[in-house]
């Protein structure tokens, strides 16, 4: 993991915990509370799918790309 990557993902946490001490302090009922913590994280969730699944796709468009360019420079 390069430095770039280790920095994003501390961002990510930070604003992550930094969302959830916001909403602990904010004066709201506890029923209101745990259901916006619940549709915050299922959001985030759905987010970090869409990103999995489209980095994958991502990864399978280039390992094609490569894999034609290597046939190509071989022969």
């Amino acid at each position: 993991m390069n430095s770039t990557s280790k920095i994003l993902i501390t961002a990510i946490g930070a604003a992550a915990a930094g969302a959830v001490i916001g909403m602990l302090l904010a004066p709201e009922k506890g029923s209101d509370l745990r259901q916006k913590i619940q549709s915050t994280a299922n959001n985030w969730a759905d987010q970090l799918v869409d990103l999995f699944n489209s980095s994958r796709e991502k990864l399978g468009e280039v390992k094609g790309e490569m894999k034609v360019r290597a046939e190509t420079g071989l022969s």
